[in-house]
């Protein structure tokens, strides 16, 4: 429907020059920076801006410490931020700024709707041999020193009320459903032709509502490596990764953010249609990662790093 893209991810830090440092070394480019914070910006102009914990600019915070403070999307134009505003009205902390909206999903968190600034972003992406299909001909595949995430491709939240949840990103914004754990969580995409997921909705027990990770597109899985060694250089550490997710095909590495939950690289998850139906899965480890290494890479050695490192 009309949500087109994810435009803006704000966070409240207790200690803002390490989210900042955190956001740099991740490969966001930095085009705004004072006293109160920093705001950076991915390809395609998607920004990430980090701000105090206790910033009276952002909306009050859906759990304790650093975390994700609001989320906004971008639509087509005006036409479609109008239809919205019919159905948001009722929503919790509704608020009409006029070129924008804003008010609070089911599970607290403050969310922002307003015309789309994103850009296109053409990019070389060198191709991949496989088995009877040879497109990289006398060109070895690339080495990246760092990565330049192209955009915020998706978000991952815990929450207490699924089914609540799913309504409103679902009959009220327009998502599509992609694919489904079974009572437990469930994987939206903003358009019916798209990514596999850019929001997935995840309820654990004991587990109150809260950010999981956002995640970054880059180019391949190259790229991925690239800029996980990057951040390993920089002594950041990894949550998981690298590795693939089987449920969205995406090759993935994911690192432990100061900013909150964690932050992901990711690429060649799966691009879905009208025709695809939404599977419906036991959650479990194996359908979480078909691989993946516990601690990332080390950069000196190039080998999985050792528990006790």
């Amino acid at each position: 429907m009309s949500i087109v893209g994810i435009e803006a991810l704000e966070f409240g830090a207790e200690d803002i020059e390490t989210g900042k440092r955190f956001a740099e070394d991740f490969g966001l480019t930095c085009i705004e920076e004072g006293a109160e914070g920093a705001t950076f910006e991915a390809l395609n102009g998607a920004r990430l801006a980090v701000r105090g914990i206790d910033d009276p600019t952002l909306p009050e915070a859906f759990e304790a410490g650093s975390t994700l403070r609001r989320m906004t999307w971008g639509v087509a134009g005006a036409e479609a931020l109008a239809a919205l505003r019919e159905r948001l009205r009722d929503q919790p902390g509704f608020v009409d700024h006029g070129d924008s909206l804003e008010c609070r999903d089911p599970n607290g968190l403050a969310v922002r709707i307003q015309p789309t600034s994103l850009r296109d972003v053409e990019l070389e992406v060198t191709p991949i041999n496989q088995w009877g299909d040879m497109r990289r001909v006398d060109q070895p595949s690339p080495v990246y020193e760092r990565a330049t995430p192209a955009s915020i491709g998706h978000a991952v939240f815990f929450v207490d009320d699924l089914e609540a949840s799913e309504h409103f990103y679902r009959d009220l914004l327009g998502f599509s459903v992609s694919d489904r754990y079974i009572d437990r969580a469930v994987f939206l995409r903003m358009q019916a032709r798209g990514g596999h997921h850019n929001l997935f909705l995840l309820k654990l027990p004991h587990r109150g509502a809260g950010l999981n990770h956002v995640a970054f597109t880059v180019r391949d899985i190259h790229e991925v490596i690239g800029g996980g060694l990057a951040m390993n250089r920089r002594q950041w550490s990894t949550f998981i990764g690298p590795g693939r997710h089987p449920v969205s095909s995406a090759y993935f590495w994911y690192f432990n953010s100061p900013l909150g939950g964690a932050f992901e690289y990711y690429t060649n998850e799966d691009y879905l249609t009208e025709a695809w139906e939404p599977r419906e899965m036991q959650h479990s480890l194996e359908s979480f990662t078909e691989w993946a290494i516990e601690g990332g890479i080390d950069a000196d050695t190039r080998r999985q790093k050792k528990p006790e490192a």
